[in-house]
């Protein structure tokens, strides 16, 4: 079994007697500094799963890249990213946290730097993969050392912060990818990584030491199982990243992705179970809370990532906005999270985590519910209050499900359940974007039929507007009727994209309601339960 160390045996702060720690947070300063510098490191390993998003478009025109190419961009990070978030727990132990978190940032600057020097689409994908796959390496880690560095009477400050971080990241990434790209140039959607990933690297390897390595793990590295990972995520993220595009299983390639996946799937979990050390450990499944909390992850990721994608989807289809506009109408989500994370912490230490979580998933319900009124019409002030609950919900359930999830369980089984507890927000995000393209593509295609049968001749209404429309438009040009059917038409679609939206919206609204009601099945943790070390 990998070391475990306690807080007492962290080395403290150089000149300090030992237990001289901040009475406010319960470590040593040299600790808590090295603990800061490796969120900042989350947090920009997360940014850059969406900072591209608004994006690329100016991305495809400066590698003059195809419709079908420039989605990998943002593809093959996913992917690679997917597969080591659960590799981290391993690698963790294994090399301890300084190591493995230092050698992320140091990569992670590296792909960074090299994404911005790439001149072609292939150049591009490989070193987003690169980037995503080192990256992933970080996220997990700062969920691990939170919960167990920290006493757990403090846990009302330290999960609001890496709440805020895991959620505020991919909110506020389109808008700061918009800024970028505007402002500057697409290069330093990459660029603006360096100089911080410099400085993460540089404080994490000499502020972190809260653990010490076991290179035994490495000799039974299950090769096996980590191919089998490799092929199971990375299968299933192509799957769904690229299904709703190519209608699904009528495409061979998607099909044979699919295959992949199952016979991925089912080496991988035959040697998680048989293996001697596995890659993955299932084991903290067996705790109920830890159990239901990655489902609740999931789908917070569905409303992190799905909702992330539908409203610029829909500023920009319908509204017609541009990168740095959707951007800044996004932002209030981003503003709303950070007023209500230290109200969050506050909730969490005198609410009762699954009331927290009830109101949390019914915010959200109550927030797709309000945007399921969506028109063509909408903009800025109609989109504030849904996005206004989105953010408070986002706060209101990270935090209990945090705790509930990873604050019940044995140290000893944190670095390995914090790669699977991200691992299932990620997927989440991943299933609910490609449920929600498949819903707005079917939607769309049947209001569009139902449309066609309103606006066909013989419909007084039609006819008053195609006659309208006709009149306008031979005024300025010869073929008038002409411009004014295609008009009627882009209307017609225009509705039909705005329905599907609407239709979205309110079964998202059925599913958290059914969250919020799921969240009174969890066990509520004994009071400082899971607490670290010594205190």
């Amino acid at each position: 079994m990998a070391h475990s160390t306690t807080i007492d045996e962290i080395p403290q702060v150089s000149g300090a007697a030992k237990g001289e720690t901040l009475a406010w947070i319960g470590v040593t300063p040299r600790q808590l500094a090295g603990f800061l510098a490796m969120v900042f490191g989350m947090f920009m390993a997360i940014l850059d799963i969406q900072i591209v998003s608004a994006s690329l478009s100016e991305i495809q025109a400066g590698l003059s890249a195809s419709a079908d190419e420039i989605p990998w961009v943002q593809t093959s990070y996913l992917i690679a990213e997917v597969v080591m978030i659960p590799l981290s727990g391993l690698l963790a132990r294994a090399f301890s946290t300084r190591v493995l978190f230092t050698a992320s940032a140091v990569g992670f600057t590296i792909a960074s730097a090299l994404c911005a020097t790439a001149t072609t689409i292939d150049q591009m994908i490989v070193y987003r993969a690169l980037q995503g796959f080192i990256g992933g390496g970080m996220i997990p880690s700062v969920f691990a050392v939170a919960f167990s560095l920290f006493p757990a009477s403090k846990r009302g400050i330290v999960s609001p912060m890496i709440g805020l971080v895991a959620t505020l990241a991919p909110t506020i990434g389109p808008t700061v990818g918009g800024y970028l790209s505007n402002a500057f140039s697409w290069h330093w959607l990459f660029l603006v990584n360096v100089g911080p990933g410099i400085l993460v690297a540089v404080a994490v390897f000499f502020l972190v030491d809260f653990d010490k390595p076991d290179r035994s793990l490495l000799r039974r590295f299950d090769i096996v199982g980590f191919a089998a990972m490799a092929l199971f995520l990375g299968s299933m993220e192509y799957v769904l990243e690229e299904g709703p595009r190519y209608d699904w299983f009528d495409d061979a390639t998607i099909m044979t992705f699919a295959v992949l996946c199952a016979a991925g799937g089912l080496l991988f979990f035959w040697r998680a179970f048989t293996a001697e050390q596995p890659i993955v450990e299932l084991r903290a499944f067996r705790n109920r809370n830890f159990a239901f909390g990655s489902a609740f992850s999931f789908i917070m990721g569905i409303g992190l990532y799905g909702l992330t994608y539908l409203y610029p989807v829909y500023l920009s289809q319908v509204r017609g906005y541009d990168a740095l506009m959707i951007g800044e109408t996004m932002f209030v989500t981003g503003v709303a999270m950070f007023l209500t994370a230290p109200i969050a912490g506050r909730l969490s230490q005198v609410l009762d985590p699954r009331v927290m979580m009830l109101i949390g998933f019914m915010g959200f319900a109550l927030g797709t519910y309000v945007a399921s009124g969506i028109t063509a019409d909408w903009d800025f002030h109609e989109l504030l209050l849904p996005q206004i609950l989105r953010g408070c919900s986002l706060m209101l359930c990270m935090v209990p499900i945090n705790n509930l999830s990873l604050g019940t369980l044995p140290p000893e089984q944190l670095k390995n359940a914090s790669g699977l507890y991200n691992l299932t927000r990620n997927l989440g995000g991943a299933v609910g974007l490609a449920v929600i393209n498949t819903m707005l593509n079917n939607r769309m295609d049947l209001h569009l039929a139902r449309l066609h049968e309103s606006v066909s001749w013989g419909r007084a209404a039609a006819e008053e507007t195609l006659a309208g429309l006709t009149q306008q438009f031979s005024a300025q040009i010869a073929d008038g009727d002409q411009a004014a059917l295609k008009q009627l038409a882009l209307l017609v679609r225009r509705e039909a994209s705005v329905l599907a939206f609407s239709d979205v919206f309110l079964v998202l609204t059925a599913l958290f309601a059914g969250m919020a009601l799921l969240a009174m099945f969890m066990r509520k943790p004994a009071p400082h339960a899971g607490a670290a070390g010594g205190h």
